[in-house]
């Protein structure tokens, strides 16, 4: 068959025993084609064929909690008993968002339910983000590595990350100011923060996030900030909320989400919270063409929000653990690199190979230690500058202590066999 690629279509010519037929089919469009493959996902069919072979996969590439969601909320699904499961109000149900408020306000926010929208999980809410403040062609500075759905995002609206890197030795913290300035252009239109950070677990401090409200000021830019993991901090560790920042309050959308806080990923329930009138307006606007979240789904994470304390006290300390247990575990491998993370439940790991992408890979087709291996997500996909990240991985510690422990062991064992088989050796220097 031969293809003839035109601006809108594609012609295929089929030969046979008839005479030749031309087929004229669309073209994808250049955005579709410019949406990049998940760096957490790609690696699925490896790992579930290598599960379908009997090896247990300690799957250590996404973040999905074991942690058990809060039965009212499970019990809200199960009570839900309407006649009709009709449409529920575009901006969400009045109720969650006043418990959302709520719960802002208790942690130092003051945000109102009118400042509030509820939208299809947090990704929606980035989605409304970036459509609110950028057209095609405009930046949004980000720092990499970063949460790598925001290149999907983006591509979808024909928005540039421009990005700024920060570092493995720092725990991936911000770069200097001056950094950050010399980044920012005349197409630059907000700045896109992660603390809690997915993937490097790392928690900006009060000054740090100052400092971003001060560029955002100095600079005239929108200042997003995904707060997903909020709950997630340790060691004494304080996250500050984009919210409390009152010197450039009209300029900060916050991003949130209940899949984390509640071990609840699959509810698909975000917020999306900004004071700037005109920002809620085109936000709002998106809502309406959306027409309404899930309406089930809105009643269980209003149940959530009655969860006391003690469950995150319960879950933070497990949390922690866990990033100890699997930090011990990959400090003691050698050639292996990584630091302590402040928050969520996430580290970055530099390893000794050539390309992580090709390791992980392997890791899933040609080792198994004892009958397990692991599956990890490999970090170029967290990066938009090229060449950086393909050292690295994002490890997720989501499930118990034991498993990572074994985790651990199968890294230890893998890398030596792998160097060994000349597949992903360093170049000697």
């Amino acid at each position: 068959m031969n293809w003839v690629r035109g601006s809108t279509t594609q012609s295929l010519t089929l030969w046979s025993d008839s005479p030749e037929t031309t087929v004229i089919v669309p073209v994808v469009s250049l955005r579709a084609q410019n949406i990049p493959a998940s760096p957490i996902r790609r690696l699925t069919p490896l790992a579930d064929a290598t599960a379908s072979r009997g090896v247990h996969v300690h799957r250590l590439n996404i973040g999905q909690p074991d942690v058990h969601t809060p039965r009212a909320m499970i019990e809200a699904y199960q009570t839900y008993d309407e006649p009709v499961l009709a449409y529920g109000p575009s901006l969400g149900i009045p109720a969650l968002r006043e418990a959302a408020a709520a719960d802002y306000a208790r942690h130092g926010s003051a945000v109102d339910a009118s400042d509030v929208i509820v939208t299809t999980g947090g990704s929606e809410a980035i989605r409304f983000s970036l459509c609110a403040v950028a057209d095609p062609g405009d930046e949004v500075l980000v720092f990499e590595p970063f949460y790598a759905n925001y290149l999907g995002f983006a591509a979808e609206y024909g928005v540039h990350l421009r990005a700024v890197s920060s570092s493995i030795d720092s725990g991936f913290h911000l770069p200097d100011i001056e950094t950050i300035e010399a980044a920012i252009t005349e197409r630059t239109k907000a700045i896109l923060v992660t603390s809690p950070g997915n993937p490097t677990g790392a928690i900006y401090s009060s000054e740090e996030m100052s400092r971003l409200g001060e560029v955002a000021l100095r600079h005239d830019l929108f200042l997003i900030s995904d707060e997903a993991y909020r709950e997630f901090a340790y060691d004494g560790v304080k996250v500050t909320s984009a919210l409390t920042l009152d010197q450039v309050l009209d300029r900060v959308i916050v991003v949130d989400s209940v899949s984390k806080r509640y071990s609840a990923c699959g509810a698909r329930i975000g917020f999306f919270v900004s004071k700037n009138p005109e920002v809620h307006q085109a936000a709002m606007r998106m809502a309406f063409a959306r027409l309404c979240p899930a309406t089930v789904d809105q009643r269980a994470a209003l149940a959530a929000f009655a969860t006391p304390q003690t469950y995150f006290d319960e879950v933070v300390a497990e949390y922690t653990r866990r990033r100890d247990v699997l930090v011990d575990g990959l400090r003691q491998i050698e050639g292996v690199q990584t630091y302590t993370p402040e928050g969520a439940f996430y580290t970055m790991a530099t390893f000794p190979v050539d390309d992580v992408d090709r390791f992980a890979a392997w890791l899933l087709t040609d080792f198994s230690l004892d009958g397990e291996t692991v599956m990890l997500a490999p970090a170029s996909g967290f990066y938009s500058t090229p060449g950086l990240g393909t050292k690295e991985a994002r490890i997720a510690y989501v499930l118990e202590c034991e498993a990572l422990r074994r985790a651990a062991l199968c890294l230890a064992a893998a890398i030596p066999r792998y160097l060994e088989s000349g597949r992903g050796a360093l170049p000697r220097a």
